[in-house]
């Protein structure tokens, strides 16, 4: 059986989009904050 997390919360995931639309990369997402930068391009 994989190997699975529970989804983040609605507000983080919003949180991460609008971080990036404003101009952040994924990669210094992912060194500030938990998910990696493949999960929060997806």
């Amino acid at each position: 059986m994989p190997k699975t997390r529970t989804p983040y919360p609605r507000a983080f995931r919003e949180q991460m989009i609008a971080l990036v639309r404003s101009g952040r990369t994924p990669e210094e997402l992912a060194k500030e904050f938990e998910p990696t930068a493949q999960t929060i391009l997806n």
